[in-house]
């Protein structure tokens, strides 16, 4: 695979977007739209923007410009399903996204065992299970890119299960990278922090109503929060050629905040 004059497009591609029915993964929908792939998308939630994306017109061989499927990645059977029909439908997946995953404020000792095995499902298995599924339809030249957190990075008091869950996506990938590369099958990660989105929000409105004793960085070192949009154009370009040669690497899109460490903005 070599770089063209525009080596973001992703013209002619095949890519599979997991939870993408708003935040970083709506955004990265639209992102990889607008660089010419065909997207196919799946999320749990029927979301006003996810069911926009159900009227979108047919590659003109008959190939879906869009396929967008309501279901839970935590669903195995369902999933399987949704892989079988978007390899049928346009042949191949170029491009697998792993971005769906979730996450609520607990102390390690206030979550039950089965709430445990719901969050290794919903940011762990599930993404195994999609690389295996998915891997057998992907050509040379594939990408997989795993959307994981700085809590990966980082302590995450309140919410252990779901950085220990992330640290283990970091940690598949750079594992996965060199399984796949003699296959042509480039894997990478982002780790997204401070990006302004219902969810971000969500999540700090419940570490604040459960009291936790410490305090999450509220302000990234560059001074400002950033966008879902800033995770897909990172996503983009990690599945485009412009990063043909990067592999088994997280590319943190924070601001700062991994950088940064323990260290706060004063102003």
């Amino acid at each position: 695979m070599t770089t063209g004059d525009e080596p973001l497009r992703l013209d002619g591609r095949v890519a599979i977007i997991t939870g993408a029915a708003r935040g970083i993964g709506d955004a990265t929908a639209r992102a990889f739209a607008l660089c010419g792939a065909t997207v196919a998308l799946c999320d749990r939630l029927e979301t006003e923007t996810f069911h926009g994306y159900e009227d979108t017109v047919s590659h003109e061989d008959g190939t879906p410009r869009t396929l967008r499927r309501v279901l839970d990645v935590r669903d195995g059977e369902a999933v399987a399903g949704f892989v079988d029909e978007v390899a049928a439908a346009c042949g191949r997946v170029d491009i697998l996204v792993n971005n769906a995953g979730g996450t609520f404020a607990a102390p390690l000792l206030g979550t039950s065992e089965s709430a445990e095995e719901r969050l290794v499902a919903e940011n762990f298995s599930q993404v195994t299970r999609l690389v295996r599924l998915v891997v057998p339809h992907m050509p040379h030249g594939g990408a997989i890119i795993n959307v994981t957190s700085v809590e990966a990075h980082q302590a995450a008091p309140g919410f252990a299960i779901y950085a220990a869950m992330k640290a283990a996506v970091e940690n598949l990938t750079k594992s996965l990278a060199l399984e796949l590369a003699e296959s042509g099958i480039r894997v990478n990660a982002i780790a997204p922090d401070a990006l302004s989105s219902a969810g971000e929000r969500e999540t700090r409105e419940q570490f604040l109503v459960h009291e936790m004793p410490f305090d999450p960085v509220h302000m990234p070192p560059l001074g400002f929060f950033g966008s879902p949009d800033d995770a897909a154009w990172a996503t983009v370009f990690l599945a485009s050629d412009a990063a043909r040669f990067i592999t088994g690497t997280t590319l943190h899109v924070d601001g700062g905040t991994h950088a940064a460490g323990g260290w706060r903005r004063r102003n």
